[in-house]
């Protein structure tokens, strides 16, 4: 199937690795040009020089997200290289913890910025050049919102909002034609997800309680699975999607995992 997204200018954040890593090399198969915004030159560098090596055309944007004038400067460069942006993929964050029993205002407040702010800031900054190319934007969100999971009040709450955004843009960017949908995450292998598998103290046998409650295949999604929703969310086959909460999780969230 032709996404019909060749040369389309795509942001992804936090776009170096793991499930950003996984859509920028889907984009890049697409023929499109993913843009990586993430704070760490190296690993930017790392994954647009590789992917670059090929046909691909991939750029590299470095921005401390958490800081919204960064948030801006990072939209105006891509606009000064690229001359527009036809897609926004929504993905950086981290599950980090701040709970509300061991938590604190200011740890909250953190990472609030870490996983949600700039989800805003990036869409706000964007807009302008989305409206020209009735572009798409697809936001990253996590099971937490709806599950909950335990000592991650934050996250939970940055997801929540994450919805929440997805839902209130699709409504409020009609009049442009901009599509506006989730991909909702629960169990997917990154290389985050390992570092905090490998801190407990019997990490194979924590994977595998994990993997026996996903109902279909008791196994992990995949980056590309994730990106794959993600693509054809962001093509013009989607075309009357808007304001979606799709969910790649194996049916996690809503299949009885007693299966």
């Amino acid at each position: 199937m032709d996404l019909q997204l060749t040369d389309k200018v795509i942001i992804v954040t936090g776009g170096a690795k793991g499930i950003g890593a996984g859509i920028v090399r889907a984009l890049a198969r697409e023929g499109a040009r993913p843009v990586i915004v993430g704070r760490s030159e190296e690993d930017n560098r790392a994954l647009a020089d590789e992917l670059g090596a090929g046909d691909a055309t991939v750029q590299q944007v470095v921005a401390e997200l958490t800081q919204p004038e960064e948030c801006r400067q990072a939209i105006a460069q891509i606009v000064a290289t690229c001359g527009r942006i036809d897609g926004l993929v929504n993905n950086a964050g981290v599950n980090d913890g701040i709970g509300l029993e061991k938590g604190s205002y200011e740890g909250f407040m953190e990472s609030l910025h870490r996983n949600l702010v700039h989800y805003y800031l990036m869409a706000h900054h964007a807009l302008p050049e989305l409206i020209r190319s009735r572009g798409a934007i697809v936001n990253i969100g996590s099971k937490t919102a709806e599950t909950g999971q335990g000592n991650t009040s934050a996250y939970a709450a940055a997801n929540g909002g994450r919805n929440a955004l997805t839902r209130e843009w699709a409504v409020e960017l009609l009049k442009y034609g901009i599509r506006v949908n989730a991909v909702i995450v629960a169990e997917c292998y990154t290389p985050l997800y390992e570092t905090w598998i490998r801190s407990l103290p019997n990490p194979e046998e924590k994977l595998r309680q994990i993997q026996e409650k996903i109902p279909l295949g008791q196994r992990m999604t995949t980056a590309d699975e994730i990106a794959d929703a993600v693509l054809f969310l962001l093509s013009e086959r989607s075309s009357h999607t808007t304001g979606q909460l799709i969910h790649v999780d194996g049916g996690y969230v809503h299949l009885d995992r007693a299966l």
